[in-house]
């Protein structure tokens, strides 16, 4: 029997990217702005500082931001300026940082038969992103010394947190590995929400796909019967 559903945060609930980038042009017309020697940076430059600094770094995601924006302030010799730039980044980030339009009524659908968690990687912090008072609780890696997802410390944190048995929670999420195969694993039922219709990974099977959240409700009520039926 399903009791908890517990959801990734960026690109499964929030639409993470145009508030990226609204964040990174901000940044790069306030470079323009202070100095000439940022006219040849581009929003390209500054999303691969991104993904350099990303693969080099273990670390929460706000360090790894500062990491990326003081990589693309030394192209124009502006890194003194990096924690005034930094906080105008986050500032335009979550506040351009909302649901996806599909993710509050299934919520509100889902919250009258589950208890409902939410666990990232990531720093989009609920009450931030428009998702205040949604969930019963919230895990953040890196708070508390939790480790990221695929640690198995992160999803028996997320069972602690339910506290419930694992087989009574499912995990739904954008990622493959850190969403379907880490959780099943862990001992956790797994919803890969695919969005894209990107082809399904070899390997493994999620107890069931859909590609918006407005199918969720129904793909667990179909679980939960086939499930009820297997016991009966």
């Amino acid at each position: 029997m399903l009791t908890t559903v517990v959801f990734d945060a960026d690109e499964t609930l929030l639409d993470l990217r145009p508030a990226v980038t609204g964040g990174l042009m901000a940044v790069l017309d306030e470079m323009r702005r202070r100095t000439s020697a940022a006219a040849g940076v581009t929003l390209a430059d500054l999303e691969s500082d991104w993904r350099a600094v990303f693969g080099e770094l273990s670390a929460p995601v706000t360090e790894i931001r500062r990491a990326a924006l003081a990589r693309s302030l030394a192209r124009a010799a502006l890194v003194y300026h990096l924690d005034e730039i930094a906080d105008l980044f986050f500032a335009q980030r979550f506040a351009l940082t909302r649901p996806f339009p599909d993710v509050p009524p299934a919520l509100a659908t889902l919250r009258r038969q589950y208890t409902l968690g939410f666990a990232t990687n990531g720093n989009s912090r609920a009450e931030r992103c428009g998702l205040d008072g949604e969930f019963a609780f919230e895990l953040y890696a890196h708070e508390n010394g939790l480790p990221k997802k695929p640690a198995p410390e992160f999803y028996a944190a997320v069972v602690a947190a339910a506290r419930v048995p694992a087989g009574q929670i499912v995990y739904v999420g954008d990622s493959w590995e850190h969403d379907v195969v880490a959780p099943q694993r862990a001992g956790l039922r797994s919803v890969w929400l695919n969005r894209l219709g990107l082809p399904r990974p070899p390997g493994c099977t999620p107890d069931a796909e859909v590609s918006s959240m407005a199918d969720l409700p129904a793909a667990l009520a179909r679980f939960t019967a086939i499930t009820g039926a297997q016991l009966a």
